[in-house]
């Protein structure tokens, strides 16, 4: 086979990954898409998801002991999370509290040796506890709260499945981040715990969690934001800057 027909053979291959998968590009965008705020679009997803599949046609190697679906959804839902990121319309404000709330979780934490709670961190940060609560809601609201929320993306990214085999040291890296993440998981306060579990998890909805936990919605939507804090604060030494 000559290089001519070699590159014509590689282009169609990449081109019937993409028709054979572009139904795996719907189905991501649209489990996203229930744990989005509502100025998030679906068809933004999509397209942001297709981008996401055509890189991962371009640079699939199934030399390296992946499937092209794992590997594709890898570099999907990528994209998607990226792109949402770009477009963040979340108010500076916003972000100061998240960076003040994860400091203060921090302080009382090394101060105490034990967990922080709502009235701790409230006092810590000079606020009455509604306040506190309210700084909870707009961090939630304005924020994709998700595990990649702590800035660690590319520990969690076991991402590049293609890359990540061969390198024995990212093998480890990720391993010993997993971890971390799962020994501060189980250093959480037993509702945050709860509530993380039933929303990641079970992915249930804050609707659905606050029938199981008989408590508000606006309640669950603070303690899944203190929660994902809590984990920020606790897992600072993996974070990027």
């Amino acid at each position: 086979m000559n290089i001519k027909t070699s590159l014509c053979s590689q282009e169609y291959d990449g081109a019937s990954l993409v028709e054979e998968h572009a139904s795996l590009v719907k189905r991501i965008a649209y489990h996203l898409i229930s744990k989005l705020p509502a100025s998030v679009l679906v068809d933004d997803l999509i397209q942001a998801g297709m981008i996401g599949l055509l890189e991962a046609a371009k640079n699939f190697n199934n030399d390296k002991g992946a499937s092209f679906e794992t590997f594709a959804g890898i570099r999907i839902r990528g994209s998607m999370l990226d792109d949402i990121r770009k477009g963040d319309w979340t108010p500076r404000s916003v972000h100061k509290n998240s960076r003040a709330i994860t400091k203060a979780i921090y302080s009382v934490e090394n101060e105490t040796g034990g967990n922080a709670y709502d009235t701790d961190i409230a006092a810590y940060l000079g606020v009455d506890i509604k306040q506190y609560h309210k700084m909870l809601n707009e961090v939630n609201a304005g924020k994709l709260v998700r595990i990649v929320d702590l800035n660690m993306t590319e520990y969690i990214e076991a991402t590049d499945i293609n890359s990540s085999v061969d390198n024995p040291y990212d093998q480890f890296v990720r391993s010993a981040f997993q971890k971390a993440l799962a020994t501060a998981l189980t250093t959480l306060p037993k509702r945050e715990a709860i509530v993380l579990s039933l929303y990641y998890n079970d992915n249930l909805k804050l609707r659905e969690i606050s029938e199981v936990l008989s408590v508000s919605e606006s309640r669950v939507s603070q303690i899944l934001s203190q929660g994902m804090l809590e984990l920020k604060a606790k897992l600072r030494f993996w974070r990027t800057e």
